[in-house]
C-alpha cells in the first residue's frame, strides 16, 4: 500500500474512531485534491463540529464539492441541508432535486425522503403516484 493510501486509509480509519482532530489532518489533503469522500467527511465533522467549531460555510462547501462529483452520500446530505435550512438556506426545490440524484443512484433514504416529499408536495408537486413509486423503490432496495 502506498503511503498515499496508507494516509486516507489513517483518515477514514481515525474518522470511524472519532479522533476527528487526526482525521481532518490526514483527510484534508485529499479534500483540497478532489477526493469525494475525504470532503463529504470533512463536511460532516464541520457540520456536526466534531472535533472543531461549526462552520456552515465551509461545510456546505465541502459537501457540495463531494455532492458535485455524483457522490450519492453527499448528495443526500446536501438534500438535508437545504430540506431543513442546515448551512445552507432552506430551499426545498433545491433538495428534491439533490435527493433525485441520491436516490437515482439507489441511496434508499434518498428514495424514502423522496416519496414524503411527494406525498407532501414539498419541492416538488403533491403527486401520490410518484410517492408510491419512490416509497416501492425504497422497499426493493432495502
Amino acid at each position: 500500500m502506498s503511503k498515499l493510501n496508507m494516509d486516507l486509509a489513517s483518515g477514514m480509519a481515525a474518522f470511524e474512531a472519532k479522533e476527528f482532530s487526526s482525521a481532518w489532518a490526514f483527510l484534508k489533503p485529499f479534500a483540497e485534491q478532489g477526493d469525494a469522500v475525504a470532503q463529504h467527511r470533512l463536511a460532516i465533522m464541520l457540520q456536526n463540529g466534531l472535533g472543531m467549531v461549526k462552520n456552515a460555510i465551509l461545510a456546505q462547501k465541502w459537501m457540495r464539492a463531494a455532492a458535485d462529483q455524483g457522490f450519492a452520500l453527499a448528495q443526500h446530505g446536501l438534500g438535508f441541508m437545504y430540506l431543513y435550512g442546515e448551512c445552507v438556506e432552506k430551499n426545498e426545490l433545491k433538495a428534491a432535486e439533490w435527493f433525485k440524484k441520491a436516490a437515482e443512484q439507489g441511496m434508499v433514504g434518498s428514495q424514502m425522503t423522496l416519496g414524503m416529499m411527494y406525498e407532501q408536495g414539498l419541492g416538488v408537486p403533491q403527486d401520490a403516484a410518484e410517492a408510491k413509486r419512490w416509497y416501492e423503490m425504497a422497499e426493493k432496495n432495502a
